[in-house]
């Protein structure tokens, strides 16, 4: 297998999600190297951030772990405990629950270059907490769900 160069790879600032394009606060340059490499049980993504801009919404997940490494600038990380700036070789693990709950933004003045890697799995649920949202994920466009927490219906709902 080839290796791949951060550096060099074509970073894609359109990218969609749950058909969703990202709002200008939150559109970074994103390569999937799970799909450069084929990977099928774990992901790892390069992020390209530029200043003023955040790397999804704050948000913590139920089934899966994620890592972060920083490569490049300074960006600002939200945990529970509050914020901190990183520095480029930073690491940071962030568990399931609210425990690993996370948020990324570049208050600096150059691009952050980051590069984020967990397990596949699916079906995975994300719980974004400060817009009361929750995202299942299966695998499948069609059948991936994100809504707001108060629309729960009852377990028999619909049913007859």
């Amino acid at each position: 297998m080839d290796p791949v160069n951060l550096a060099t790879l074509e970073y894609d600032f359109d990218r969609q999600l749950a058909g969703s394009p990202a709002p200008a606060s939150h559109r970074c340059g994103h390569a999937v190297l799970g799909e450069v490499f084929g990977a099928g049980q774990t992901g790892a993504s390069a992020y390209r951030i530029p200043p003023g801009s955040r790397l999804f919404p704050y948000h913590y997940e139920r089934c899966v772990e994620e890592w972060l490494v920083v490569l490049e600038g300074r960006p600002t990380l939200r945990t529970p405990d509050g914020e901190q700036e990183l520095r480029p070789m930073d690491v940071v693990f962030f568990p399931l629950g609210p425990d690993g709950g996370h948020g990324i933004r570049n208050a600096g003045d150059t691009d952050a270059l980051v590069l984020m890697f967990s397990d596949q799995r699916d079906p995975s649920v994300t719980i974004y907490p400060d817009s009361n949202k929750i995202a299942v994920w299966t695998g499948s466009g069609e059948d991936q769900v994100v809504a707001v927490r108060p629309a729960n219906v009852d377990y028999y709902h619909g049913e007859t």
